[in-house]
């Protein structure tokens, strides 16, 4: 039986749907919403509204792309959390209308666990992590380990206890006066920059769990004692700054997840979430797997950052179930 579902994702600052068919996606439209580099950070209020002018038109492009109508839809998926209540409330009250005019089955859809399934996407079923697997998640609000014993069956066995990974990043280039989203130009300039020039510590937490909050003030005092011998240190090493940060914050994830897969005996392990297309951590988690004879699995890049697709593989797996 080919279902049908159209899926909707608005948790923060990206208006996207998505048209999966039989567990192919056919479309995945993506509205970003500019207006929040000016203050550094998503606004709420902006990001809310900036949904309402986008959802139509994304819907509208994401059914054309796809080449249905919406009376071809079996389902609709939406995310439901986590995310800014605003925007959240944007896409779930669209959706449940659609569900609601149409008669057909509304699907509810955790963010993180899209997140997680996004590795399920498109690729052939050799190519596909093997159940029990897993799932090293980073984001901008999250960031866990994760056994993924089937698509509707995840368990956390390691979380962050304060900031997430990709706030690290980005708190981390608002200190060094780099514009919003800092994560993705640290990944830049990092690539020519010595990791080991400066040393950052690694915090000691015990089992799985992480904590960023530690780095986030060793490297905020760090730049505060080496500009004052020099104000312009910054402009001068950023390169080596950058990649100094990205190496300790990739080794803090990447020692956890050895750790992780030591413990559980798990062999196929995947990276998700919009961290993960950070290209440092890209390259470290396939040398690290290919150490330690793991299967690596990353989704394509489109599929990592905040998207529909992932809401659509999620809600068409929670269909069958």
């Amino acid at each position: 039986m080919s279902i049908t579902l159209l899926a909707i994702e608005s948790s923060c600052d990206e208006t996207a749907a998505a048209v999966c068919c039989a567990g192919q996606i056919l479309s995945n439209i993506i509205a970003s919403q500019e207006i929040h580099s000016r203050y550094g950070g998503v606004v709420p209020e902006l990001a809310s509204r900036a949904h309402i002018q986008h959802i139509v038109p994304v819907v509208d492009q994401a059914l054309k792309t796809a080449g249905c109508e919406l009376s071809s839809m079996n389902a609709i998926a939406f995310t439901q959390s986590p995310g800014l209540i605003g925007s959240l409330l944007v896409g779930a009250q669209f959706a449940k209308s659609l569900a609601l005019s149409l008669n057909i089955p509304l699907i509810a859809v955790h963010h993180m666990q899209a997140h997680v399934l996004a590795n399920l996407i498109a690729v052939a079923q050799d190519q596909q992590p093997a159940f029990p697997f897993l799932c090293l998640t980073v984001s901008g609000g999250h960031t866990q380990i994760i056994v993924c014993s089937s698509p509707t069956n995840l368990k956390v066995i390691g979380e962050t206890m304060d900031d997430a990974a990709g706030e690290a990043f980005d708190k981390s280039a608002k200190m060094l006066g780099l514009p919003y989203p800092g994560g993705p130009l640290i990944d830049r300039y990092a690539t020519s920059g010595n990791p080991e020039r400066f040393k950052f510590p690694e915090p000691k937490i015990p089992g799985l769990n992480f904590s960023f909050s530690g780095l986030k003030t060793a490297i905020l005092y760090f730049l505060q004692e080496e500009k004052e011998k020099d104000p312009e240190f910054i402009e001068k090493n950023l390169p080596d700054i950058c990649a100094s940060i990205q190496g300790r914050i990739i080794s803090i994830l990447l020692n956890k997840l050895k750790k992780a897969a030591a413990e559980t005996g798990i062999r196929d392990v995947c990276l998700a979430g919009g961290v993960a297309a950070n290209k440092g951590l890209r390259k470290a988690f396939q040398e690290t797997g290919s150490n330690n004879g793991w299967r690596t699995f990353i989704p394509k890049m489109e599929y990592c950052t905040d998207n529909a697709a992932m809401i659509a593989i999620t809600g068409y797996y929670k269909y069958l179930n």
